[in-house]
Parts: structure tokens; sequence; C-alpha cells
């Protein structure tokens, strides 16, 4: 099943990497590139791929750094962002899925259930009010770090270090990734929720590393393929950030591989938490914008 995981990603991405080469290349020739930093770029894929890659989302931070140096318009950031980080997320798949084992039908099932999720899904789910599941996530998220804090503390187990699932556990983690590959579509990333199911279900947290970039691998290209089409991204920082980003994405795995699982968990607190809170904040925001509209 593994095989299949890779030659499915390597097909679609391979499409996506020659339209985009192509695009860049043509762009360039035409004396077209837009006039952004590209070393100043390339850093900040470094940065955020390095984060992303140890579960830390790197797209909202990289799309702060974007906006607040000035270094990309406002009107390409969306297609700037899948653009520039699909090629990292890819390679982030298949280094993880390669160096960290898990259990082929539980990694091949949860990939398939959320690249599903976000697509059929998705029509679904964007009908949902977004400040309830803002809410509803943001909740969730602190009572699953609250958990895994007591267990850090030994007040209570948590955890384990089982490298699969199966009967129940599996057709429950399945349905859960369906419905947050499918949340997706309103902004929510995956890798908190993910790494919150995967503790919660007595696997090892490191397991979370190879579904959560597969499925965001899954997902991605496609998207990006679009954006490229359409023309609606930063070429000059699509390309800078996907360079430098692949070097942030191989420092941040060597981390993960060898990361000790007290670090590991200590680590998923954090990220859980601050995923929390900034559930809570975009639902008070989203309560604004209906105030003043």
């Amino acid at each position: 099943m593994t095989q299949v995981v890779f030659a499915i990603l390597i097909c679609i991405t391979l499409y996506f990497g020659i339209l985009f080469v192509k695009d860049f290349i043509k762009t360039k020739k035409e004396g077209k590139l837009e006039k952004g930093n590209f070393l100043a770029l390339g850093l900040s894929g470094l940065i955020t791929n390095f984060l992303g890659a140890l579960g830390i989302g790197g797209f909202a931070i990289l799309m702060a750094i974007l906006r607040f140096f000035k270094l990309s318009e406002d009107k390409t950031l969306p297609g700037t962002l899948n653009v520039s980080c699909t090629i990292p997320v890819v390679v982030q798949a298949m280094i993880f899925i390669t160096v960290i084992k898990v259990d082929a039908l539980t990694l091949f099932s949860m990939l398939i259930s959320a690249a599903i999720g976000a697509f059929v899904g998705a029509g679904i789910v964007s009908k949902f009010d977004e400040k309830k599941v803002q809410i509803g996530m943001g909740i969730a998220l602190a009572m699953v770090a609250l958990t895994i804090l007591l267990g850090q503390l030994n007040l209570m187990p948590v955890g384990g270090t089982a490298s699969g699932l199966y009967g129940g556990k599996l057709i429950f983690a399945v349905m859960v990734n369906f419905v947050l590959g499918a949340l997706m579509t309103l902004g929510i990333g995956l890798v908190a929720p993910c790494m919150a199911l995967v503790c919660a279900l007595g696997m090892d947290p490191k397991l979370a590393f190879p579904i959560i970039m597969g499925s965001a691998a899954f997902v991605m290209p496609v998207a990006s393929v679009k954006f490229v089409s359409k023309g609606v991204y930063d070429r000059k920082a699509s390309m800078a950030i996907t360079l430098f980003g692949l070097v942030g994405v191989f420092i941040a795995v060597y981390l993960v591989k060898n990361m000790n699982m007290v670090v590991l968990k200590w680590l998923v607190i954090v990220v859980l938490i601050y995923t929390s809170i900034n559930m809570f904040r975009a639902a008070v925001k989203n309560k604004r914008k209906k105030a003043t509209s």
C-alpha cells in the first residue's frame, strides 16, 4: 500500500511540478517576474516549512511574514501559499512515510478519507456555521491538550505505542479524518486535530506526522494546479519558498525522527493549545465581522 501511496503522490506532483516550472521559466524569459527579494522569500520558506514539518502550522506564519514584510501582494496570497508549499509538503509526506513506520492499512485509509473529505465533503461542511465549528474545535483541542498534559505529569495515562488501528477504532479514525479533510475548506488545519485523534486512540504521537503530511500532500498539488493554470500566484515567491523550504523540511524531519517521546508530547501540547487559542480568536473575529456588517 505504501508503494501505491508513493505512486499516486509522484504522479500528481510531477504534473504540478512541470506546469509550475514551465510557467516560471516562461514568465522569467518575458521579464515579468515579481520584484520580491529572492533570499528574503527563501528564508521565510525555510523557517515556515521547518515549523510545518514539526507539526506547528507554517501556513498562517508564512502568510503573516509575507504580509508584514510586504514580500508578496495580498491578491495572490492564496495561490502563493498553496503553490509554494506543495512540493515541500509532498516531500515531507514521503520522508515521514518512509522513516516513521505506520500500519499500512491505517495510513492508506486515513489518507484517502482526508482527501475524499476535502473534495466530496467540502460542499457540505462549507455550509456549517464557521464560528460554531471554530468554538467546538477550540474546546475539543483544549481538552485533548489538558489530557496529554495530565499524562505528562503522571496524573493519568495517555497515548500509547500502537503502530496501527483496527476494527472500530480504525473506522472511527477514518470517519474523523474525513471530517477533518472537509474542515480544511473552512481554513481549519489538519495538524493539531489529527495529533489529538492519534493520541486519543492510543497510537504513538510520532505516527501523526506521516498521516498529517500525507493527507495534505494528497490535496495540495491538485489545488495548486488550478492556481498555476490561472496565473493567480507570485511566481518568484513560490519558487524561492519551494527551494529553501525543502532545506527546512529535511532539518525538521531529522529532528522529529530522533526526538525523545517526552519532548514530542510536550510539543504536541504546545501545538494543541496554540491552535485552540487561534480557533477562539478566529471565532471572535467572525462575530465582530457579522456585527459590523
